[in-house]
Formats: structure tokens, C-alpha cells, sequence
């Protein structure tokens, strides 16, 4: 064998195996679920993701108040618009798969959320204010949930020393709390994990503004209280140990969904109006667990008959083609763990329809390959005049459907159409992968097999072998 064919089998055996140990229904170690190196550390599970319409999840309607929305609609900002954004990023750090956030008419955002398992915290989380302080709290430590009262976004109207929906004021002056630093100053929050005691924490670094308040502040009360508060409710209250120079981190006891659900707040701010929740509901998945297993049984009986077709009609070609669509279904389930993409009824269709491309790509090859074998090529000349030649005709069919699947993608994000966006988004990932299993990989296999059969060259180029 050629070295460059030899270079080229270690590949495909190289991605095969790697694939499979991926799609695999198993659990991975952590060490190798950091493969996954681009998605946060809490979501490298290397599990497939489902849809609404598949595991069912939560629905909920948010409006606000027409006079709010008027009063701050303009010819260059639309408070709804900004608002779809800014749930749409708590949605998606949350790592909610296939999300569905929509406006409904002037004033209101539906939410579809797959999966969720909080429900409460997932609503607070989208109808948050987002309004961060660092409060400046004296040597008086205040309990993690404490409703105060501070100098900024409002005047407070509580008796001092009192907690309850008003706010506590400072008992000592009688006055609200003073705020050094808010949200605003803000560049970054995302989730950490302790080194010694992995308990999450919220880590967060500063703008060049908020940097040198923060560090000024910090390096004159080295000893004092100072509060994290959220929506005038503490979230913290930690000592000083240090200053405080760009960056800090949050930590307590929280669990994994309330230290994501603070950091989604923080990084995304306020929401320019406030959405008040109107209804919520429980989606069940809609085609039932005996669904989905009679839909699997199917898809598994219609994949073994092609197979079997490919088998009997093209017959050492058409198996080495099958071993290539197990390898095509095995890249296409990796990718969808990987990146990751989530299964919904429509994405499943288009990874079914990435499939049928798979083979007629072999088609189109296989049957090339039985012209040039008439016209009289030895079997060598005809394998690769086979993929030559056939090359062109592939390449236009896939990049036509790879366009129309752009397009798709497009309108389907552009209209909050998430259906038809993973319809496109599982057809173009299939239609790039059946290019590298379709051709490549069965061209690999095609040589493996036929230089190293030790019967005559003239014997393997008979008809017969191919089907013809």
C-alpha cells in the first residue's frame, strides 16, 4: 500500500474509533468528556440532547405592561426586541438545548424550555430585573436573603432595622444602605468550581471603571462587610480579606442551578422592561416514550434494508459502503454530543434525509464505476475513475442542499422558528459528514480490500463483482 493511502486508512480508523466511543450510551470518564473542551464545564456530559417535542419541559408566557413598552418605544429601540435578546442569553447560558423564545404580539415573549428540572428558578431567572449592588455594609454581617434598602434604583420607604418586603435600613444612621459599585461597572460573571472543594462559585471581573472603584474601596476597609446584592436582596455578604484588583468571585452555598441562574443575571443586566409571568405549563413530550421506541424500531428497520440492498446490488462495493454509513451515522451522532445539537422531531428528519444523501452518493460512484468497467478499464482505473468523475455531480448536489439548509437556518432564527432551524441544522451537519464517509472513506476501503486480495486483477474486474 501506498504511503499516502496508508496515511489516509489511519484516519479513517483514527475518527472511526473516536466516534464510536463517543455515541456510545455510556458514561464517559470527566477526563474525557473535556473533548468538549468549547462548552461550559457543568454541560460536557457527551449526552444526547432532546427537544421540547421529545422530553417535554416548560412553557411559559411573559408580558409587560403596553404603558411601559410605549413609553420607552423610539424610532431606534424597540424595549420588547432588547428584552427577546436578553432572555434569549439567559436561556441559552442556562444550557437549555433547542430553546424557543418568540414575541407574541406587542407585549409579550413565549418560552419553551426543554428539560427543566426547576422550573421556579428557571422563571426567576427570566423575569429578573438583574439589578447588581455592591453594598457597603460596615462590620454589620446581613444573612444571604435579606430584603435591604440602598441609595440607588429607588427611595426606600422601611423603618430602620426592620426586614421585610420595604427592606432593612441601616440601623445605625437610619439611612439606606450605600451602594459602591453596581452591575453596570460589570465585564463578565460565569460559574467556577472551587479547586479544593469543587462547590460552585460565581466569578466575576471588572471593567477598567469598576476596577479601580472596587480596588479603592477595597484596600481602605480591609476587615468591613461588603454585600453582593441582587434586586435589593443580599446574595452574599462576605469579609474583605484583600483588595481587590479586577476580578473576585462569589461564594457560598449554593447549589449548581442557583450559581448559574446569579451569573446569567449578572453577565445579561437588566431587562429594559419588566415582564411579569402570565402563565406557565408543563409540556409533556408529545410523542410518548412507546412512540419514540416505535420510532426508532423504524428508523433501525428501514436503515438494515437499505444496507441490504446496497449488499445484494452492488455486492463488495455496496458492503463497503455500509460499513461507511455505519461510520457516517456513528461521526453524525458524535457531532450532535460535541457541539452539542439538540433532537427534536424535525432534526431527526433532517439526519434521516442527510442518510438517503449518504448512499446516493455511493450510487452515483458505484454506478460510474460500472460504466468505466464496460468501456473495458481494469478494475484499478474504474474505482478511480468511479470517484473521479462522480465527484462533480456530488459536490453540486451537496452544496445545493447546503445552501437551501443555510437559507433554512436564516429564517428559522430570524422568525423564532427553531423547528425549522433544526431541521437544517442535522442536514447540513449530515450532508458534510456523507462527503468524508460517501467518498473518502469508502474510496479508502475500496483499495484496502481490492490490493489486498490475492486472486488476478482481471478475475476481481468481472462483472459479477459489481453487480453488473
Amino acid at each position: 500500500m501506498q504511503r499516502s493511502h496508508l496515511w489516509a486508512l489511519i484516519v479513517v480508523v483514527v475518527v472511526a474509533v473516536l466516534a464510536l466511543v463517543i455515541a456510545l450510551p455510556i458514561r464517559h470518564p470527566g477526563w474525557f468528556n473535556n473533548i468538549a473542551f468549547w462548552q461550559p464545564q457543568e454541560f460536557r456530559d457527551l449526552e444526547l440532547k432532546q427537544g421540547l417535542d421529545l422530553q417535554g419541559g416548560l412553557q411559559v408566557l411573559l408580558e409587560a405592561d403596553p404603558q411601559a413598552v410605549a413609553s420607552q418605544t423610539t424610532a431606534n429601540r424597540d424595549p420588547m426586541e432588547a428584552a427577546k435578546v436578553i432572555v434569549e442569553n439567559r436561556v441559552n447560558a442556562l444550557g437549555v438545548s433547542e430553546p424557543l423564545v418568540q414575541r407574541q404580539g406587542d407585549n409579550r415573549i413565549i418560552v419553551e424550555l426543554p428539560g427543566i428540572d426547576d422550573p421556579d428558578q428557571a422563571i426567576a431567572t427570566l423575569r429578573g430585573t438583574g439589578l447588581l449592588e455592591f453594598v457597603e455594609m460596615g462590620q454589620q454581617f446581613v444573612p444571604a436573603g435579606t430584603r435591604i434598602e440602598t441609595n440607588t434604583g429607588g427611595s426606600p420607604t422601611a423603618t430602620a432595622g426592620i426586614t421585610g418586603t420595604q427592606g432593612l435600613l441601616n440601623p445605625v444612621t437610619g439611612e439606606p444602605f450605600v451602594t459602591i459599585m453596581t452591575g453596570a461597572d460589570l465585564r463578565s460573571a460565569e460559574v467556577g468550581f472551587d479547586s479544593l472543594t469543587n462547590a460552585p462559585r460565581i466569578v466575576f471581573e471588572l471593567t477598567d471603571t469598576g476596577r479601580e472603584t472596587f480596588r479603592n474601596y477595597t484596600s481602605q476597609n480591609i476587615g468591613n462587610v461588603l454585600a453582593i446584592v441582587m434586586d435589593k436582596v443580599v446574595l452574599s455578604a462576605p469579609t474583605i480579606q484583600a483588595v481587590i484588583d479586577g476580578s473576585g468571585e462569589i461564594s457560598g452555598q449554593y447549589t449548581l442551578e442557583e450559581a448559574t441562574s446569579l451569573a446569567v443575571q449578572m453577565q445579561y443586566g437588566a431587562l429594559p422592561v419588566a415582564l411579569n409571568v402570565i402563565d406557565t405549563r408543563s409540556v409533556g413530550a408529545t410523542l410518548g416514550a412507546d412512540s419514540v421506541q416505535k420510532s426508532v424500531t423504524a428508523g433501525v428497520i428501514g436503515v438494515l434494508v437499505v444496507l441490504l440492498f446496497m449488499v445484494v446490488y452492488y455486492r463488495v462495493p455496496g458492503l463497503l459502503a455500509d460499513v461507511a454509513l455505519i461510520l457516517f451515522v456513528l461521526i453524525n451522532i458524535a457531532i450532535f454530543k460535541l457541539l452539542p445539537v439538540t433532537l427534536t422531531l424535525p432534526g431527526i428528519a433532517g439526519f434521516l434525509l442527510a442518510t438517503g444523501t449518504a448512499v446516493d452518493a455511493n450510487v452515483l460512484i458505484f454506478e460510474r464505476m460500472k460504466e468505466e468497467l464496460r468501456a473495458g478499464k481494469s478494475l484499478r482505473s474504474a474505482v478511480d475513475a468511479g470517484f473521479d468523475r462522480a465527484w462533480t455531480s456530488i459536490f453540486d448536489s451537496n452544496l445545493s442542499t447546503l445552501i437551501t439548509a443555510a437559507i433554512l437556518i436564516y429564517f428559522g432564527s430570524a422568525f423564532g422558528a427553531s423547528s425549522v432551524r433544526g431541521f437544517a441544522v442535522t442536514l447540513a451537519i449530515g450532508v458534510l459528514v456523507s462527503m468524508f464517509t460517501a467518498v473518502f472513506a469508502t474510496r479508502v476501503l475500496m483499495r484496502l480490500v481490492y490490493q489486498r486480495r490475492s486472486v488476478d486483477q482481471s478475475a476481481l474486474a468481472k462483472p459479477t463483482l459489481l453487480g453488473v
